[in-house]
């Protein structure tokens, strides 16, 4: 009777023990990885110019349309020359009146019934009555407001009937050249140092000519097909922010970038053999970054120093050693000392199982 509850409590017991589950690990190890750093820049065509009127006057035509393709030299506004086209046919009249005079007079000083300096004289008006047309006349051209290179016209901010003058606050509208286009952005005074510390070459220009090609994100989050090249650095940091100014270049042929928009640059930066681990292999507890190390077939919490989050991994400071075995998937299942039957499984197996579950 002894013996068959005792049998019976054994087999209770073997009932209730939990069942040790298969879990996927991975081992720590280095390698080579390439982040990205972000920086906000906005975007300006590589020709950017302001149009805006030489004279004052009120519009009287705009000739063309926002987002339009125009070249260099052609019209864009027309401004109202009544008053000019007056002014001009007065000056006219001052002219030819000036001329007459000289007619009369050349004859007399051959005869020398007069002095020459008459003749000096009169010639004097007429070149400043012909000075004074030839000015209304240019004016009366600068009525017509011309491109001032080939470009997409921006904005317009004044429209038919509006009072214009060179001293307004905004201008008729902008011309830029968005074939290629030039990227703003800026650094902090740490970040720049690192930058150039970590740059290749001995000067900042062999710096700058062998720094790899950045990326462009677009407002959209989508990455701009083409990559740019960094061209320039400010030589100065600004007092005020503390930042000095990156200029990337980037082709634009498509014409998707406009004079105006924003996006973000990605500047690469090679961290060479680190260790790293899947980011969905860690935990935070309390602030702080843990991993489950597999010891045997058990589960022990591990903190960590995480140096760098680089796109679904973590390159890891120090915590872990190289050749250590860590849990890989499934640590929301289980608790330090759980017991598991581990199967190793390769790190990018790992990484390329991620599953985006925000965007």
């Amino acid at each position: 009777m002894v013996l068959t509850l005792s049998n019976c409590g054994n087999k209770e017991t073997e009932q209730k023990a939990a069942p040790v589950l298969p879990f996927p690990v991975v081992k720590v190890v280095k390698q080579d990885v390439t982040t990205h750093q972000d920086f906000p820049a906005s975007i300006e065509g590589k020709v950017n110019s302001q149009v805006r009127p030489k004279i004052s006057g009120y519009i009287k035509e705009v000739l063309v349309k926002e987002g339009e393709v125009v070249k260099q030299g052609q019209s864009l506004f027309r401004l109202e020359t009544q008053s000019l086209s007056q002014d001009a046919n007065a000056a006219k009249a001052n002219v030819n009146a000036a001329q007459v005079e000289v007619d009369k007079l050349k004859p007399l000083v051959e005869k020398n019934i007069i002095s020459n300096v008459q003749l000096e004289t009169a010639n004097a008006k007429l070149a400043q009555a012909k000075s004074s047309y030839n000015s209304i006349v240019a004016n009366i051209d600068y009525a017509n407001v011309k491109s001032p290179v080939d470009g997409v016209v921006g904005s317009i901010n004044y429209r038919k009937g509006a009072l214009v003058s060179a001293q307004d606050p905004m201008p008729l509208t902008n011309v830029s050249s968005i074939d290629e286009v030039y990227a703003y952005f800026s650094m902090n005074e740490k970040e720049f140092i690192t930058f150039m510390e970590e740059a290749k070459g001995e000067t900042a220009r062999e710096k700058l000519e062998k720094f790899p090609e950045v990326k462009l994100r677009l407002a959209n989050g989508k990455l701009y097909d083409e990559t740019g090249k960094i061209e320039t650095i400010t030589g100065d940091i600004n007092t005020q922010t503390g930042t000095i100014t990156f200029r990337a270049k980037f082709n634009n042929a498509t014409g998707l970038l406009r004079n105006g928009s924003s996006g973000t640059i990605l500047i690469p930066r090679t961290f060479e053999n680190v260790m790293v681990i899947p980011a969905e292999s860690t935990f935070e507890r309390q602030g702080k970054s843990y991993v489950y190390e597999v010891v045997g077939d058990s589960l022990a919490d591990r903190p960590i120093s995480i140096l760098k989050d680089a796109n679904k991994i973590y390159i890891v400071d120090k915590g872990i050693e190289v050749g250590e075995t860590i849990l890989a998937k499934g640590l929301n299942k289980v608790s330090p000392g759980t017991k598991i039957k581990p199967i190793e499984k390769p790190l990018d197996s790992i990484i390329n199982s991620f599953e985006t579950v925000f965007k």
